[in-house]
């Protein structure tokens, strides 16, 4: 029992260290308002490319254990949870502005939790049933804020629906991808945390080196005096910081959380993603939560402290 509550406690600790690493990423377009979602994307997943590449020389030996089959599942991985994700999320706000697409990615605590407890059966419905309501009250209330302007934004129909496609398919990746990678990784407790995480930033490379050709071509960049943008030091800067902060450490610390925990309790947990994302949302604008956000601030950390109960007592 106290080991068993040892891991619990690990796992969550791995998750709020992943959260943290991965709100990082809501800040960018905010740094880099003159980017477009194609050039944070491939740059971000360029970056952890590269930076995978002399961590793979120093894990050669673990990494050369892989079957063919593992840098598939790599491959993968890396294309529906890291280039499609975040390419449908950026063009999601693009079209419909940053309230829909929200609102509609802050649902993935309990889309996640639910979809993993369905196709794993590893708890109860009724342990269940607790968390997931204080998260989609959280949930509700956090994004009463953006519910509001929603109703403010004068776009068209067209533009909404569109919007709200690609914010669903951002959804789509990213419920799919934790689900598969937790998959994965339990099947395969003898792989770092730290080697996969590299695996998958060795097979995100080439990926994001086509994307980012194929775009700086078809916009005419590769002609112009800067390809990298009116602020190439700043937009550098960032992208290695995330690539090795949001993407490859966040991803390690993902990969660990995993492995100690339950699919559905992980999949709730991708709240701390949520919760670092409004954190330094507030912070960049200098203002404090308000009382709605705070409720719903309360009601989400209510909810993650009922999951865990609930799987430790299933334990």
């Amino acid at each position: 029992m106290a080991h068993a509550r040892m891991q619990l406690g690990a796992g969550i600790g791995f998750a709020l260290a992943a959260g943290l690493a991965w709100g990082l990423v809501f800040v960018a377009p905010v740094l880099l308002p003159d980017y477009s979602p194609a050039m944070l994307t491939f740059g971000r997943y360029l970056a952890f490319g590269l930076i995978a590449l002399p961590l793979a020389w120093r894990d050669r030996h673990a990494l050369a254990q892989l079957s063919r089959a593992d840098w598939i599942a790599a491959l993968k991985l890396a294309a529906v949870g890291n280039v499609l994700y975040y390419l449908a999320l950026s063009a999601a706000i693009q079209s419909a502005g940053v309230p829909l697409p929200t609102v509609i990615i802050g649902t993935l605590p309990v889309v996640i939790a639910v979809c993993a407890n369905l196709s794993r059966k590893e708890i109860g419905w009724r342990r269940l049933l607790l968390p997931l309501l204080l998260m989609a009250a959280g949930v509700a209330f956090v994004n009463q804020a953006e519910l509001e302007r929603l109703n403010k934004v004068g776009l068209g129909a067209a533009d909404l629906a569109v919007g709200l496609l690609l914010a669903l398919a951002a959804l789509a990746c990213w419920t799919w991808y934790p689900i598969r990678n937790a998959a994965w990784v339990q099947a395969n407790p003898k792989v770092g945390s730290g080697t996969w995480a590299t695996a998958q930033g060795i097979a995100t490379l080439p990926l994001a080196v086509i994307g980012m050709a194929l775009y700086l071509g078809l916009s005419g960049a590769l002609l112009s005096q800067a390809p990298l943008g009116p602020r190439p030091e700043a937009y550098l800067g960032l992208m290695l910081a995330i690539g090795l902060l949001a993407s490859w450490l966040g991803t390690l610390c993902w990969n660990r959380a995993s492995a100690l925990l339950p699919t559905s309790l992980a999949g709730q947990l991708i709240v701390f993603e949520t919760l670092a994302a409004l954190a330094y949302g507030f912070m960049h604008r200098g203002v404090m939560p308000g009382p709605t956000a705070w409720v719903g601030i309360a009601l989400l950390l209510a909810g993650v402290l009922a999951g865990s109960r609930a799987f430790a007592s299933a334990r």
